[in-house]
C-alpha cells in the first residue's frame, strides 16, 4: 500500500479519522517543484530562526552548485506534518521530509506515506556513520528504520551562576536545595526557574520531574497508557511537582509562558534557571553564556529513584524521511543524503549552528559553549531520562499540554492526575 490511489485512500482515511479527506486533484504542486530533470524536493522544519536553518540552506545551495542539480525547498514549522500529509494525499508530496519523530510522524512508514530505509542505510554506506542508539530509537516495532536520524538533542538545565552568586547561593543538586535557592533568588527580585508553562517545554519538564520517581520501565508504561494513578512513583512525582510549584520554585505566572518567553527571560537575567534543549542554548548570547553552567534537574531529596540530576537525552531530532514520491528518485536522493552525512557537513552544523548531530563525530563547537557543555555531560554528573514523545499518542499531545498548563497554575495533584488520564481516555 505504497503507491497510487490505494495508498492515498488509506492514508486519507486514517488521517481523517474514518472520513476520507478529499484528494487535491486538480491542484497545483504543493512543493516548489522546479520542473528541471534531475531535481529533487525537500520539505524541512529547518527554517526561519530555527537553529541550523541557515546552515542547511547554505549546504543545499553548495550541493546544487557542485552537482548542477536543483534542490527545491519547502519550509514549514510545527505544521509540517499536516502539510506533508495533505500533499501526500494528492500524490504531490516532497521527495524528502525533514521532521521530528513524534506524534503524527510515528505512523508515516506504516501507512506508506514514507518508506523504510534500513536497506538503504547499508546500501548507501551510512550505518557506520550514525550513532547506533539513534538507529535503535528510530526503528519501529516491526524492525523498520523509519528515516535517517539527522539531528539530536540534549535537554539540560542551565544555571546563571552570576545571579546565584548575587543571591548568595550555589548551584542546587537536590530539590531541598532548589527550594532554598528559589527563596534566595526571590528575596533579590530574581526569578527562579522559568519554563514555558503553556506549551511543550513546560510539558517536557513536568514529565521529566515525574521520571525522578519512575524506573525506565515504569515511565515507559505510564506514559504509554496515561494511567498515572496505577504507578505509585508517578503519583509521587506529581505530588513532588506540586510541592515545588507551591514552594515558589517557578517564576510567577509561569503557566502563561512559552518556550520563546522562557529564553527571553533567561537571556535578560530576569530568571536564573531554565531547562532548555541544546538547540535553544545555541541562541543564548555570548555575554550570558559566559556566566552560565549547564547541569541537570535537581534530584528529589526524598523518595526518588535517580542518583544524579536528570537530563533529557534523545536522538529524536530531525530525521530524513523518504516519501513515496522520493522512492521513485533514489538514484538522485542517494548522493544528496550521503552529502548530508559527510564529515564536512556535520562539522558545519556543529560549528555553525551549535546543533547536536546523530552522525558520529568528535567535533565540538567553540562558538556555542553551552551546547558544548551539554554534549560533554557524563553519567558521573547526570542521569539521562527519556523524551516521552515516542510513547505519547498524537491525539494526546495538545490535551496534555493543557493539563500541564493547569498543573503550573493551582491544580491539586489529584486534579492533575485525573485530567491527565482523561486526556488519554478521550484520545
Amino acid at each position: 500500500m505504497t503507491d497510487g490511489i490505494s495508498r492515498r485512500t488509506f492514508l486519507g482515511t486514517v488521517i481523517g479519522g474514518g472520513v476520507m479527506i478529499p484528494l487535491l486533484t486538480g491542484c497545483g504542486p504543493l512543493v516548489p517543484a522546479s520542473g528541471i530533470p534531475g531535481s529533487i524536493s525537500v520539505h524541512t522544519q529547518l527554517s526561519g530562526a530555527v537553529s541550523g536553518a541557515q546552515v542547511f540552506s547554505d549546504v543545499v545551495a553548495a550541493y546544487s552548485r557542485a552537482t548542477d542539480r536543483a534542490v527545491a525547498l519547502l519550509k514549514n514549522g510545527s505544521d509540517l506534518p499536516i502539510v506533508f500529509e495533505t500533499s501526500s494525499l494528492a500524490g504531490k508530496e516532497a521527495d524528502i521530509a525533514m521532521v521530528n519523530l513524534q506524534g503524527r510522524t510515528l505512523s508515516w512508514t506504516r501507512l506508506g506515506a514514507t518508506i523504510p530505509v534500513e536497506q538503504l542505510l547499508d546500501d548507501w554506506g551510512l550505518r557506520d556513520k550514525i550513532i547506533p542508539e539513534a538507529l535503535a530509537e528510530w526503528t519501529d516495532e516491526e524492525g523498520h528504520l523509519r528515516a535517517f536520524p539527522f539531528t539530536r538533542t540534549n535537554w539540560p538545565v542551565s544555571f546563571n551562576t552570576g545571579l546565584l552568586a548575587e543571591a548568595g547561593v550555589e548551584l542546587p543538586t537536590t530539590s531541598d536545595e532548589l527550594i532554598l535557592v528559589a527563596d534566595a533568588l526571590r528575596s533579590k527580585g530574581i526569578g527562579p526557574v522559568t519554563v514555558g508553562g503553556s506549551d511543550w517545554s513546560g510539558q517536557k519538564l513536568f514529565l521529566q520531574i515525574l521520571q525522578g520517581f519512575l524506573t525506565k520501565d515504569e515511565a515507559t508504561r505510564a506514559f504509554s497508557s496515561g494511567k498515572l494513578s496505577e504507578f505509585p512513583g508517578a503519583v509521587a512525582g506529581v505530588e513532588h511537582f506540586v510541592e515545588l510549584r507551591d514552594a515558589g520554585v517557578f517564576v510567577d505566572n509561569v503557566q502563561g509562558y512559552t518556550s520563546d518567553s522562557e529564553l527571553t527571560q533567561f537571556n535578560t537575567r530576569k530568571a536564573a534557571i531554565v531547562p532548555a534543549m541544546s538547540s535553544a542554548l545555541a541562541l543564548v548570547p555570548q555575554e550570558r553564556a559566559s556566566e552560565v553552567t549547564v547541569g541537570g534537574w535537581p534530584v528529589p531529596s526524598q523518595g526518588g529513584v535517580v542518583e544524579r540530576p536528570t537530563v533529557i537525552q534523545s536522538y529524536n531530532g530531525h530525521g530524513i524521511w523518504i516519501s513515496a514520491n522520493g522512492a521513485e528518485k533514489l538514484e538522485l536522493l542517494k548522493p544528496f543524503i550521503q552529502n548530508l552525512y559527510s564529515p564536512e557537513v556535520t562539522s558545519e552544523f556543529i560549528l555553525g549552528s551549535g546543533r547536536d548531530m546523530n552522525r558520529i563525530t568528535d567535533v565540538v563547537s567553540t562558538d556555542f559553549p553551552l551546547v558544548a557543555q551539554a554534549s560533554q555531560l557524563t553519567t558521573d554528573q547526570v542521569t539521562p531520562v527519556m523524551l516521552p514523545d515516542l510513547l505519547i499518542p498524537d491525539a494526546v499531545f495538545e490535551p496534555m499540554i493543557r493539563v500541564t498548563a493547569m498543573a503550573y497554575g493551582s491544580a491539586s495533584a489529584d486534579q492533575i492526575i485525573d485530567r491527565f488520564e482523561q486526556a488519554y481516555d478521550a484520545a
